[in-house]
């Protein structure tokens, strides 16, 4: 039996004995972990060497089950509200104790990591899991520290994560027997109930989006990035849909990371050291870096086989179209190590307007780009949904509304001020449809998206032409190469010319009132980038 060193002052299990448990294990390398899990009956073994496993009965994260533990540090900090649900303090002590009992007995596997790549601002982590594939999923997805660095660490954030572990609602103050709450005074996140691995990478995110900007004055963003061989790096901002995968996926450019980051007076920097994928209907041709990331050491979640083969069948849906991948960074070949790069020099904010309104590429001045970025703006179309045939519209603050402690204008206006230092340009990218909304428009054409973006990348945008928006006030480029110019004002491709324009007004007043919950807290420089 191993050692498991969690004697510290903000450890919750300090006070046992490691002889108290069955088995510990303490920072098992990926083949001992795919061994155990597979022996555990955890998952199995797919063709291309990656472990199946099954998240059990939540396949996605449950965010009307996430807590915040209300305490002197959060009271007067925290957004309150549906996304950010309070949690007593004696309640969360009284479940960590019945969590500690519920664990004295089990076999438990124990992982150091970090989180942010910037040695300045990163997190010591220490996470207990109850399953093997869990702690593998921790692997992946946290930065590994080296040998040496793992011989005095001492953890800042401690994870405890126990699926099988429920919380009993009447008396333990959770809504459900699932839970995940975050205690940012004690430094410890509690999950139980859920086997969906999602929940331990989302809660420290949680942690950061808390930590980084309301006390170091780091900015944290839910967005994917890369860099060119020029040093120039670009960050995607965008909600499910919209292409921020594709789109930041380049082989002329170095993946900075696809999901979390921080931007400090230096640069950024990713937060983790892996990437969690989906995987619905993936094919080589479409997605080969993802594709070809999924071998031995990689784990899929909630797919199933084709056939009696191991070979994995990407588009069965049985379990849930939410089927995942989670991998190392460095199985992706053109990613950078270390994960951190310089000031963004372009940013893109992408969409998929289903209205066909916004244009496929503009420019946002500062108030714009602020307004735009607490709006969060997508419109994602229901085509599975019985009955429903119009687009739906999304507003997601910060394009990651979920994971946001604090309000979204503190981001926001922490946004502004970097993007007005660096002299940061930010684009809107309209991955959406064109010639007219969904059903009569058609999707705008990949390759003319990624030559928009290339254009802007390429400083080949600077010099042209640019047209204000009539409704949205962005500037319009009138030039883009490989694009045909109609193409770059969404009214000249619709035939119904006053039905763009009833359309435009429509989704402009979706915005302002959308907006209505935010403007009570916004400067007087983010309500200037409103819709006209």
């Amino acid at each position: 039996m191993q050692e498991l060193d969690l004697d510290t002052q903000t450890s919750p299990l300090a006070f046992l004995s490691p002889t108290a448990f069955r088995k510990v294990h303490t920072n098992l390398p990926p083949a001992e972990l795919v061994e155990i899990a597979l022996a555990r009956n955890e998952g199995k073994l797919t063709s291309t060497g990656a472990l199946m496993a099954d998240t059990g009965k939540f396949t996605g994260r449950s965010p009307k089950d996430r807590y915040i533990v209300l305490d002197d540090k959060t009271k007067d900090a925290v957004w309150w509200g549906d996304i950010n649900i309070p949690f007593d303090t004696e309640k969360f002590h009284l479940l960590l104790e019945k969590m500690k009992a519920f664990l004295a007995d089990k076999e438990l596997f124990v992982r150091d990591a970090y989180a942010g790549a910037d040695v300045n601002h990163r997190l010591k982590l220490k996470v207990i899991n109850t399953k093997a594939w869990h702690n593998l999923f921790c692997h992946n997805m946290f930065l590994r520290p080296s040998e040496d660095e793992l011989k005095n660490f001492e953890h800042d954030f401690m994870i405890i994560c126990a699926p099988e572990f429920e919380a009993n609602p009447e008396t333990d103050g959770t809504k459900n027997p699932n839970f995940a709450i975050l205690n940012l005074s004690e430094r410890i996140i509690l999950i139980g109930g859920t086997g969906y691995a999602g929940e331990m990478k989302k809660g420290i995110f949680s942690v950061l989006n808390f930590i980084l900007p309301h006390e170091k004055n780091v900015l944290s963003m839910h967005c994917s990035a890369n860099v060119g061989t020029q040093g120039d790096t670009a960050i995607f901002f965008g909600l499910s849909g919209t292409g921020k995968t594709t789109l930041s996926a380049d082989p002329k450019r170095s993946l900075v990371g696809d999901d979390e980051h921080g931007w400090t007076e230096n640069g950024i920097f990713n937060f983790e050291g892996g990437c969690y994928a989906k995987v619905i209907d993936l094919s080589k041709d479409k997605e080969p870096e993802i594709w070809d990331a999924i071998k031995f050491g990689s784990i899929v979640e909630n797919t199933r086989f084709k056939g009696n083969s191991r070979e994995i069948d990407f588009a069965n849906k049985s379990v849930t179209e939410n089927t995942r991948t989670a991998y190392p960074i460095d199985f992706i070949s053109n990613a950078l190590n270390p994960s951190i790069a310089g000031i963004p020099r372009n940013i893109f904010f992408l969409t998929a307007d289903a209205f066909g309104v916004i244009p496929p590429i503009s420019k946002l001045n500062k108030s714009q780009a602020m307004y735009h970025f607490i709006s969060g703006y997508t419109a994602k179309v229901a085509g599975t949904e019985m009955g429903v045939t119009e687009p739906k519209l999304t507003f997601s603050a910060c394009f990651g509304a979920a994971f946001l402690p604090l309000h979204p204008t503190e981001y926001a206006s922490l946004f502004g001020k970097k993007m007005e230092e660096h002299d940061t340009n930010v684009w809107l990218i309209n991955t959406g449809w064109t010639g007219g909304s969904y059903g009569v428009g058609s999707r705008m054409k990949l390759a003319y998206t990624r030559a928009m973006i290339t254009a802007a990348l390429e400083g080949k945008l600077d010099k042209v032409d640019y047209k204000q928006h009539p409704v949205f006030g962005m500037d319009v480029p009138q030039d883009c190469p490989n694009v045909p110019s109609e193409i770059l004002n969404p009214k000249t491709t619709w035939e119904d010319k006053e039905g763009y324009d009833k359309q435009a007004r429509e989704l402009s007043a979706a915005f302002k009132k959308n907006f209505e919950k935010f403007k009570d807290f916004a400067s007087e420089d983010i309500l200037m980038g409103a819709p006209l």
